[in-house]
This record gives C-alpha cells, structure tokens and sequence, in this order.
C-alpha cells in the first residue's frame, strides 16, 4: 500500500487523483493545502475541530482525535503521503501511518521536539560540529535533580518539557526558592532550566531536506517577540552580518542532517550581546517567521513542504522582495474599551506591497493568531517605513 515517490501532481493513483494528507487543521495546514493544490494535488485534513481552517478548504476532511484509530485508517485509505502541521501530534499516530504511507517528518524526530529535554541533547550532540551550541541547562524530573541545579544556571527560565508553546509553560526564576515554587506550580512535571542569557535579538532558519539528504534553506529572519508570541518578522540583506547568518543555515542544515530530517523544519537561535549564536529549540514543520515567503520568495515554505513530502525536487528559494511580516492577533479584533471591532483592512490594503492572509478562523479571541500582513518593497529602508505604517493603522506599538 506504500506509495512509489516521486508522487507527481496531476497524476492519478490507482484511479484516484494523487492526495496529499495533514495532520492538523489550523493556519499552517491550511497553506499547505493551498500550496498543494496550486499544484494540483488533491488535499485531505484529519482534525476534531468542525470548523479547521484547513478543513474547511481542503477536499477531503475527517473531523477526528489524532489518535482515533479508525481516523488515521481513513486517511492513510484517501491520502497517498501525509505531514504534519504542529509538532504536538502523536508521535505513535505518525508512526502508524508510516506503516502504510510516506510520512514527514518521521515520528521520532517530531518525538525530539516534543520533549525539550532530549531537544537539548539533540543540539548539544550537534554543537561540536555546527559550533552552535544551546544555553547550559538542566533537565528537572525529581526533587534530587532540582536539588543538584547547578548556582550558575540561576537566573533562569524553567519550561516545561512537553506542551508548551507561544511562552506558555514558562516561568523566569532568580533563586533555589523561585525554582522549587515554579516547579512546584507547574505541577511537578518535567522540566527544563535554562540559563538566562544577554540577548541581543532572536532569529530563525527554516530549512527543508529530502529523502535524498539534499537540504536547501530560507534566508535567516530577524524576529520580534512579545510576551512570548511572534510579533514581527524582518528579512532583507543585511538585516543580520552576513557571517553570523550564514553560521546559523549551515547549523540548521547540521541539525537536520543529525535527525536524518525530511521536511520542513524550523529552528531559532538567540544573538547574545557579544555576537554569539546560540541555539533555542525547533518546530518539525512550517513556522510563523516564515509566512513571509508566501509574498517574497518565488518558493514558499510551504511549497517546499509539498515538495519534500512529495519526493519532488527542492530548489533553493530566491528572495525578490524586503519584507517584514506582522503576526495579527486577536486583540486587533476589539477597541480600547474592549468592544468588538473589524479591522481598517481597507486602509491597510491601500498600502504599496501590503499582502494580508486571513486564517479562517471563526472567533477573535486575545493572543490568537488571526492571520499576517507582509510587507514587501524593493529595499528595506521602504519595507519599513510602510510596515510602520501599517502598524500604526492597526494600533500595533511600533518596533
């Protein structure tokens, strides 16, 4: 029943036009069905919500748990290769359908980036070649283990090591006490200490590799945070030295080629305050810093998942335009006083290069990510004067 790769598009699979499958229904899956069927793949989505944004476009759709067995039967039967669009799918639903069909990326590498533990140790063993290593840390599972925490590692971040995303799970911590009191109320589950460290900005690569063990990559982005979700994303020439860009592709490529990686994967990296690169943690799949490929590059991420699930060949994409991608939250769906609002999309939309992506998603709700608006211009010096712009317009602050 394995399916012979390359799986061209257009083509039909025993009698039945060649489908490409997604664990997941949200924003990304919903791009990877638009990605796909530009191609003219057709699309089946597996998720428990009615109203997924990928469902609702998507040829097939199976309302389902992840781990309904008779679920992942139906998608394997409609879809001829399937991916993943958030890293905390089961493990064990992906390696039941690679029974039966190309899966990417492979169970156990969406296994590392489940746990941040052995996400860690998969860049600490990485380090000695790519010289790109994580914060000191320590993982934390028993009350002996949060005994033997390391002086220097305080002040610290603990992170829970499963679940957490979007700076949910976290707690920053100064002394022994704060660290037992944060663990204590994260209800003693395993976690991960992390050194704080200097920061001087964070950014992300998205690389995809194929079965083969080619890997090509986005150029590096320049990300925002705030209150731990992405705010802003920037990406023209220069926007990091040239040498410190290039260290972080090459670690990335490293970091995927030691996972034996197929896929799209994305991994941020903090620029400490003396140049250093260190790495931070990873998503096996596409990433928010990445939407402005849809806009700016002749080749999306997301065009690159199709192709590396797909078999076919990946080119390395080539930027056209300067960008800076804006994350629109929830928020921007009510005024100060807290009543519902509609956006000025129309002023917005009357902005030179202003490319606006709704999701599809049917309630507005604080810190949900409702869509992205990239921005894009022939340099970076027009970018941003017209994503400052457009920030003004929505009553997002200024950066």
């Amino acid at each position: 029943m394995s399916t012979p790769l390359p799986l061209l598009p257009g083509t039909l699979i025993d009698g039945r036009p060649a489908t490409l499958g997604v664990l997941g229904g949200g924003q990304l899956g919903r791009m990877f069905v638009h990605a796909a069927q530009a191609l003219g793949y057709e699309t089946a989505v597996l998720d428990p919500d009615a109203a997924s944004p990928a469902g609702r476009v998507s040829q097939h759709f199976i309302r389902a748990d992840y781990r309904d067995g008779d679920a992942l039967d139906r998608l394997a039967a409609c879809a001829h290769a399937v991916t993943t669009e958030f890293e905390n799918v089961p493990a064990d639903s992906l390696a039941s359908l690679s029974a039966r069909r190309p899966v990417s990326p492979a169970a156990d590498a969406v296994a590392i980036a489940q746990d941040r533990g052995a996400e860690k140790a998969h860049f600490a063993r990485c380090a000695p070649a790519s010289g790109v290593a994580p914060a000191p840390y320590a993982v934390i599972t028993s009350e002996a283990e949060l005994a033997a925490v390391p002086a220097a590692l305080l002040p610290g971040i603990l992170k829970t090591a499963r679940l957490g995303y979007d700076g949910k799970g976290q707690a920053r911590v100064a002394t022994p006490a704060e660290l037992a009191t944060a663990w204590q109320a994260m209800g003693r589950v395993p976690c991960v200490l992390e050194q704080l460290l200097p920061l001087a900005l964070e950014c992300s690569v998205i690389v995809a590799r194929g079965r083969d063990g080619q890997a090509v990559t986005l150029p590096v982005q320049r990300n925002l945070h705030r209150d731990g979700i992405l705010a802003v994303t920037e990406v023209y020439e220069q926007n990091l030295p040239p040498a410190l860009a290039s260290q972080a592709q090459a670690a990335t490529i490293d970091i995927a080629n030691q996972l034996g990686y197929v896929g799209v994967l994305c991994v941020e990296y903090f620029v400490l305050q003396d140049g250093t690169l260190v790495v931070n943690e990873m998503a096996p799949r596409p990433h928010n810093s990445g939407h402005y490929s849809i806009d700016a590059c002749d080749v999306s991420q997301f065009d690159l998942q199709v192709r590396a699930l797909a078999g076919l060949p990946l080119v390395a994409p080539r930027q056209h335009s300067a960008a800076i991608m804006l994350n629109l939250l929830g928020d921007l769906w009510f005024d100060g006083q807290g009543a519902p609002r509609t956006p000025p999309w129309a002023d917005v939309l009357a902005l030179p290069g202003a490319h606006l992506h709704l999701y599809g998603k049917t309630e507005a709700r604080r810190g949900r990510k409702m869509g992205h608006l990239t921005l894009t211009a022939p340099g970076a010096d027009a970018a941003r004067a017209v994503a400052l712009r457009a920030a003004a317009l929505l009553g997002i602050e200024a950066f």
